[in-house]
């Protein structure tokens, strides 16, 4: 097994200490944060119209009820394993 990494993102290694970065490495954390907050509401707005023209629901459930449900389960249990994928790991306590 490979060993974690330590230090991603913007951050700098840890034997290299921290002068004038620290306010490059936070605006550039802050830069991303928001980049991506922006982003995800245009997705969700685009997505969301999308649905409200199409009206793609009302045909799905009104006809074909069974095949929604078992999409519907399956998402969820697509989020339920990307969920526990996310735990940190299990890790035996050495004595």
């Amino acid at each position: 097994m490979q060993t974690p990494l330590e230090g991603t993102g913007f951050t700098a290694p840890p034997e290299h200490t921290l002068g004038e970065e620290r306010h490059a490495v936070a605006l550039a954390a802050l830069v991303a944060s928001t980049a991506l907050a922006v982003c995800t509401i245009v997705a969700a707005t685009a997505v969301s119209v999308g649905i409200a023209r199409a009206n793609v629901a009302d045909g799905v459930i009104d006809h074909e009820g069974s095949l929604f449900a078992v999409a519907l389960l399956l998402g969820l249990i697509f989020i339920g394993i990307g969920s526990i994928t996310m735990l940190p790991p299990w890790r035996r306590s050495k004595h």
